[in-house]
């Protein structure tokens, strides 16, 4: 039997945005193992996906891990991560392979060419020179020479039915039509400031369910006090990322900073208004077969600061969300 190994660690988008190479592979390839390796926090993304047969995850040891995973003996790995750790699990694996088949490696690698030049250039000189591509299609690309074609099916999320929150879940008001904002982000670069965060509520006329962990409720109350018109429901750091995927499965609209609830909403093909920061859609991590829109400030010279983001604008005035118009 043929097995396959696809490697990404992190994080919530970057797995999702992964989904196309699972799918199209296991159908691709009906008769062979697709095995996925993350971390142990993103399983629960990956452990209802039908076309994943097994889910290994990094807990603490790097070492356990490896020595998991030489005992399966792959045909090959699609690393889609490409950093320091992946590229020791390749080694180690390679080097498995060579001791264990005297005559030449059984194990062809494959990885995710991740651009750092081109987004360098970006970042530092802001000059574009990023392909035109998602990211999504790059991905599909690492496949390219095992004949798997994208389907062009969009991407996926499977929400286990434990965690398909019933309608009835939300007030009353909420059950005929109702948008969501995701208000959270990793980067406090890539979230708006609080004052903009109010202006947009009061933009949004249907009844809004506010998502988010833990970490954003204190941002999640003082938003769901918005006398707008229209009723908000804080439901931050009241579910789990499968439940709140289910929030937005039946959601009109998602409103969301450029984070993983945005890919999330896509792999749901719901209407997307996404809002950027100091990041940029350039670096081909938008919205992807879904409709969407997008609102950011175009009239900076300092954007994209970052690839990823900062805990604070390094300029000090943030204007790429301070300026936001909606």
């Amino acid at each position: 039997m043929t097995k396959f190994l696809i490697i990404r660690f992190s994080s919530i988008g970057d797995i999702v945005l992964t989904t196309p190479v699972v799918r199209c592979l296991k159908q691709q390839y009906p008769d062979a193992e697709v095995h996925y390796v993350t971390k142990k926090s993103y399983k629960t993304l990956l452990e209802n996906n039908p076309y994943i047969d097994k889910v290994f995850t990094l807990e603490k040891s790097l070492n356990d891990l490896v020595n998991q995973l030489k005992s399966e003996e792959y045909d090959y790995v699609i690393d889609l991560h490409n950093n320091l750790r992946t590229r020791i699990i390749k080694f180690r694996l390679m080097l498995n392979s060579s001791l264990s088949f005297g005559e030449g490696l059984r194990v062809r690698f494959f990885s995710f060419d991740k651009l750092n030049f081109q987004k360098w250039i970006l970042v530092k000189l802001k000059k574009d020179i990023m392909p035109k591509v998602h990211i999504v299609d790059r991905y599909m690309k690492t496949v390219e020479a095992l004949g798997v074609k994208n389907d062009n099916k969009g991407l996926d999320y499977f929400i286990p039915e434990k965690d398909d929150l019933p309608l009835e879940w939300l007030p009353e008001a909420f059950q005929h039509k109702y948008a969501v904002y995701a208000i959270g982000g990793q980067h406090e670069t890539k979230k708006m400031p609080l004052n903009k965060m109010v202006e947009l509520c009061r933009t949004i006329k249907l009844p809004l369910v506010l998502i988010g962990g833990k970490e954003d409720t204190v941002i999640s109350e003082q938003l769901s006090v918005i006398s707008n018109g229209s009723p908000i429901f804080d439901a931050c750091g009241k579910m789990n990322l499968n439940q709140s995927a289910s929030i937005i499965q039946k959601a009109e609209v998602v409103y969301t900073h450029d984070t993983g609830m945005m890919h999330v909403a896509a792999a749901l093909k719901k209407k997307v208004i996404s809002i950027w920061g100091n990041t940029v859609p350039e670096f081909g991590m938008y919205p992807y077969q879904t409709s969407f829109e997008i609102i950011e400030n175009k009239n900076l010279q300092c954007r994209p600061c970052s690839k990823i983001g900062y805990d604070k604008c390094p300029a000090g005035h943030f204007k790429c969300m301070n300026e936001l118009k909606f």
